[in-house]
């Protein structure tokens, strides 16, 4: 089971983990019932401890069933990392949800980076795994730039304003295969199952 709501998330990791040849399914799916005590599991400092409660969290809601989540954000050099691991709530807005909160938290980065030189930046992904006794983290980076405008209505969250040094595009324009091939989440999961391969448990 994938521990999200976002269907955007949901979808790239449908994929990914259809061409390992495994099926995996959402929360809603799972019949997971949405609670008020989703919006305080992320409470640390680190996408590692982020992921990991994550998990946790939604492995106990969910029976015992095996449960993949991860934390990911876009950390701004010139912004000493910010926004970090409050990419998603890094507006303030708690009144909205999806593609409306996306929208704010982009105005608020072409703000802060309006007068800025230095665009580099970096998207970073912990995946987390956890079933019975054993719990496995796995870390993703993509490098890349800032843009001055959006470009592409492809993707979710920062991602039409986050160009990829490798593709030449930013996330928003990239195709499903392109972006999960040198995503941080891509590059994290595909870790993850490394390791969960290495370990016996896939």
């Amino acid at each position: 089971m994938v521990a999200t709501r976002s269907q955007g998330k949901l979808r790239e990791l449908r994929a990914l983990f259809a061409g390992e040849g495994i099926a995996v399914i959402g929360l809603d799916e799972a019949g997971i019932p949405v609670s008020s005590e989703e919006d305080d599991i992320e409470c640390y400092e680190s996408f590692e401890e982020n992921a990991l409660a994550k998990a946790r969290y939604f492995r106990r809601r969910a029976n015992g069933r095996a449960v993949i989540a991860d934390d990911s954000g876009l950390e701004v050099s010139a912004l000493k990392n910010a926004p970090g691991v409050r990419s998603r709530r890094w507006s303030g807005r708690t009144d909205l949800s999806g593609a409306a909160l996306d929208a704010a938290n982009n105005e608020m980065l072409a703000h802060r980076v309006r007068t800025v030189r230095d665009r580099s930046a970096r998207f970073v992904c912990a995946a987390a795994f956890a079933a019975d006794d054993r719990e496995v983290v796995a870390i993703g980076e993509v490098d890349g730039t800032i843009t001055d405008a959006p470009s592409g209505g492809d993707g979710f969250g920062y991602d039409p304003y986050f160009h990829v040094t490798e593709l030449g595009m930013t996330l928003g324009v990239a195709t499903v295969d392109a972006k999960e091939r040198v995503s941080h989440r891509g590059r994290a999961f595909r870790a993850l199952l490394a390791r969960l391969r290495a370990d016996g448990l896939l």
